[in-house]
């Protein structure tokens, strides 16, 4: 199950959508999840599926890698699922005691649940066809207008990217402490629910030390490298927009212009 969480990770490629410039594909994301709140209807979330499908099959990810990513969340997606649709009032389906399925609520916990689920795969595709250094540019560069209000543009840009790539390193370092503590007689996988999660607390101070400890060489790192801070730093490849970064921004104002007006023609 932690192997299975690929959100922060990035997948080396040489595609059309790794190419891109990461500004261009930070805005598209976010621009993507404000359309996934936009829609309100089947047809506007498989137009929003084929587009992510489209995506994913130009760059070359494997699918088999992406949809590993959804296993970790499928408790989320039940109890979201059962929430909306037991809690939800309307036209009565079913009805069991204070149980029941309404017509409304059935249809918004499937609306949430495929929002979630294409939420996770495009948030997940920028970070698996982007370099952490490279989206770390790219942030501070569409946060560059901020710093004549005194926002640290640099430091915000390198906080963030930082935690997106401590997210796989510390899965790794949870999973090596699991191992070892069941080669020392721990079992992680028998019992209920609650016992598990119970079963997972003695993890948690030797993880709480192994991330000290990361971030503690990781600062002695950027120290050795006399880093500063972004006052007068220079960058090897500098962010440049070309043809292919103004078509992806041609498709994706379309893209976005498509789904307001099918969200307001339906």
């Amino acid at each position: 199950m932690i192997r299975d969480i690929t959100l922060g990770q990035y997948y080396p490629g040489g595609s059309w959508v790794h190419r891109l410039d990461a500004r261009v594909k930070i805005i598209a994301t976010l621009l993507f999840i404000i359309e996934l709140f936009i829609v309100d209807n089947f047809i506007g979330f498989a137009v929003a599926a084929a587009a992510l499908a489209a995506v994913i099959a130009v760059s070359r990810v494997p699918l088999s890698y992406i949809v590993r990513g959804l296993k970790p969340i499928i408790l989320i997606l039940c109890f979201t699922f059962a929430l909306n649709m037991f809690m939800i009032d309307g036209t009565i389906l079913w009805q069991w005691g204070f149980l029941k399925i309404t017509r409304e609520g059935l249809r918004k916990a499937v609306f949430m649940a495929i929002r979630l689920v294409l939420l996770l795969i495009g948030s997940s595709m920028l970070t698996l066809c982007t370099r952490p250094l490279s989206l770390t540019d790219g942030i501070e560069r569409l946060l560059s207008p901020l710093k004549r209000i005194g926002v640290p543009a640099h430091e915000i840009a390198m906080m963030m990217t930082i935690a997106l790539r401590f997210i796989p390193t510390l899965l790794e370092e949870t999973d090596k402490i699991m191992k070892a503590q069941q080669a020392r007689g721990a079992d992680f996988e028998t019992g209920n629910l609650l016992q598990r999660a119970k079963s997972l607390v003695p993890i948690l101070v030797p993880l709480f030390v192994s991330a000290f400890r990361i971030a503690q060489d990781l600062a002695m790192a950027m120290e050795a490298r006399c880093y500063r801070g972004g006052e007068n730093r220079t960058r090897m490849h500098e962010l440049r927009l070309v043809g292919k970064d103004y078509l992806a921004i041609a498709m994706m104002i379309g893209f976005l212009a498509l789904m307001i007006a099918e969200s307001v023609l339906l």
